[in-house]
C-alpha cells in the first residue's frame, strides 16, 4: 500500500508540476545543464586531441573512456546543482526523475566501455549492449515508481533447495550479476596482460598466445570462485555438477577435449605458426588463426577451412615455410623432334629469369627428361620465396612467355598424331575333306565365310598393322 501511495504521489506531483508555470524553470534548467555538459565534454575532448601526447595504449584508453562517460557525468553534476538551487523556491520533481536517468546512462556507458576494452571487437557486443541497457532502464523505472522492493520480494519468495543450500531467483540473479562483474574485471586484466605481452620484445608468438590463454582461463576461474560465495552460494553444493561435467567430458566431449589439448600442443611445440603455408589432407593454404579448438587455413582461392587441431597433431602436415620459405615449382614442356632442343632449353631459362617472383639463387635451370612418342620432354625448374601468393600466376606468366618465344623462333610444340596402315586382301582359304569318295580340296566360295575369316585374320594382326604416335 505504501508503494502504491508513493507511485500515486509521484504521478500527482509530476502532473501538478506540468500544469504549473514553474515547470518551465525546470525544463530550462535541464536543457541548460545538458547543453553545458555537451559543450564541456566537446571542448575537453578537443583539447585532449590537440595536445602533444604520445600515441600510447594508456592514452588511447583514457581518451576512449572520456568520450563515453564525460557527458553523462558532467550533466549529472550540473543537474544535481540545479536541483539544489531550484529546490529552495518550488518543486523539482522533473529534475528528481532526471538524476537517476543520468546515473543509469553513465553506468551503461561505463560498463559497455569496460566490456569493449575487455573483449575487443565482437559480434555479440551490440546485442549485449541492448540487453544491458534494457535491464538498466527497467531497474531505474521500477525505482522511480517505487515498485523495485516489491519486485525483489517476489523474486526472493520463489526459492528451491539444492542439498542444504536454499536458493531463490533473487539469489541466482545476484550471483549472475556478480559473476558477470568479476568476469568483466578478469577479461579487462587479461586485456592489459595481452597489451603488455604484445610490446614484449623477443617473445615468440606461440608462447605469447599460450601465456595469454592460460592466464585468461585462470582469471575467469578465479572470478567465478570469488563471485559465487560473495552472494551466499556455497560451492560445495556444485560438486554434483562438477561430477556430471567430468562424466560428460569422459564420454560425449572427448573429441572436443582432444582438440583443446592438441591446440595447446601445437602452440607449445611451435610446429605451426601464423603465416605458414601448409597442406593437410586435401586442404592447402596459409595458417591465419590458431585457436584452441581448430586452426583456420585460408586457401589461395580465398576459401577458409576450419581444421580440428586433433587432425593437425595426428596427421602428416606438409609445411612449405617451416624453416625456409623457398619452394620449387617444376614446369613441363614438350618440343617436336625437329626443333633445336638446346635453344629451347635456353629460352626456358631466359623466360624464368625475367619473372620478378623467380629467385636468382637457386638459379632456374632446364632439363631434358625423356623422349616421348610425339616429341622431346623438357622440364623447367625454378624457385620462389612467396608460396603463400600461389603458383598459378607465375606458371601462367612463364607458359605465355614460352609460347610467344617458341613461336617467334620457330620451335614447334608437337600434337598427337595417329597413322593407320591398310593391309592387302587375304588369299582364299582352302579346306581338305576325306570321305566316301576320293579326297578333294574345296575352295570356299561363300563370300560371307571368306569375309569372316579375313576379319579374324585382321584382328590377330591388328597390333602389327597399326602404328600410333602420341
Amino acid at each position: 500500500m505504501r508503494d502504491d501511495s508513493r507511485f500515486a504521489l509521484l504521478l500527482t506531483e509530476t502532473w501538478r508540476d506540468l500544469q504549473s508555470p514553474a515547470v518551465l524553470w525546470q525544463l530550462a534548467a535541464l536543457a541548460g545543464c545538458l547543453l553545458l555538459a555537451w559543450l564541456f565534454a566537446r571542448s575537453t575532448l578537443l583539447r585532449v586531441a590537440a595536445g602533444n601526447h604520445a600515441d600510447t595504449p594508456a592514452y588511447r584508453f583514457g581518451r576512449s573512456g572520456l568520450r563515453r562517460v564525460l557527458f553523462p557525468l558532467a550533466a549529472l553534476v550540473l543537474v544535481i546543482g540545479a536541483r539544489a538551487v531550484l529546490g529552495e523556491f518550488h518543486n523539482v520533481s522533473l529534475l528528481n526523475v532526471a538524476v537517476p536517468l543520468l546515473i543509469s546512462l553513465a553506468l551503461i556507458r561505463l560498463v559497455m566501455f569496460a566490456v569493449r576494452q575487455a573483449v575487443g571487437r565482437s559480434s555479440w557486443i551490440a546485442s549485449f549492449e541492448r540487453i544491458f541497457a534494457a535491464v538498466a532502464w527497467s531497474v531505474v523505472a521500477l525505482h522511480i515508481v517505487g515498485w523495485l522492493p516489491q519486485v525483489i520480494g517476489g523474486l526472493d519468495s520463489v526459492s528451491f533447495t539444492l542439498g542444504s543450500q536454499r536458493l531463490s531467483l533473487w539469489t541466482l540473479l545476484q550471483g549472475i550479476a556478480m559473476v558477470l562483474l568479476t568476469l568483466l574485471v578478469a577479461l579487462w586484466a587479461a586485456g592489459l596482460l595481452e597489451r603488455r605481452l604484445a610490446t614484449t620484445a623477443g617473445l615468440d608468438d606461440n608462447v605469447r598466445i599460450v601465456m595469454l590463454r592460460v592466464a585468461k582461463a585462470a582469471l575467469v576461474l578465479v572470478a567465478v570462485l570469488v563471485a559465487l560465495p560473495m552472494v551466499g552460494i556455497d560451492l560445495t553444493t556444485l560438486s554434483v555438477f562438477g561430477g556430471a561435467l567430468g562424466v560428460g567430458l569422459g564420454f560425449g566431449l572427448q573429441k572436443i577435449a582432444a582438440n583443446y589439448v592438441s591446440g595447446f600442443i601445437i602452440l607449445l611445440d611451435r610446429s605451426l605458426r601464423i603465416g605458414n603455408m601448409i597442406s593437410v589432407g586435401a586442404e592447402r593454404g596459409i595458417v591465419t588463426q590458431i585457436n584452441t579448438r581448430y586452426t583456420v587455413i585460408r586457401a589461395p582461392s580465398g576459401v577458409e577451412s576450419l581444421v580440428p587441431n586433433e587432425v593437425l597433431v595426428g596427421s602428416v602436415v606438409q609445411n612449405e615455410t617451416y624453416t625456409d620459405t623457398r619452394v620449387a615449382v617444376p614446369l613441363n614442356f614438350q618440343v617436336s623432334y625437329g626443333s633445336d632442343v638446346e635453344r629451347a632449353m635456353a629460352i626456358l631459362v631466359e623466360v624464368a629469369q625475367a619473372q620478378p617472383r623467380v629467385l636468382d639463387q637457386p638459379a632456374p635451370n632446364a632439363f631434358l627428361t625423356g623422349f616421348a612418342d610425339s616429341g622431346i620432354n623438357l622440364r623447367l625448374g625454378l624457385w620462389i620465396a612467396d608460396p603463400q601468393e600461389g603458383t598459378l600466376g607465375v606458371s601462367s606468366d612463364i607458359n605465355l612467355a614460352v609460347w610467344q618465344r617458341f613461336r617467334a623462333e620457330g620451335i614447334e610444340f608437337p600434337f598427337p598424331q595417329r597413322e593407320v596402315r591398310l593391309l592387302s586382301p587375304l588369299p582364299p582359304v582352302v579346306f581338305s575333306e576325306t570321305g566316301k569318295g576320293s579326297g578333294a580340296n574345296h575352295v570356299i566360295d561363300d563370300p560371307s565365310r571368306g569375309d569372316r575369316a579375313a576379319r579374324s585374320r585382321a584382328a590377330l594382326l591388328r597390333d602389327d598393322s597399326e602404328d600410333i604416335n602420341i
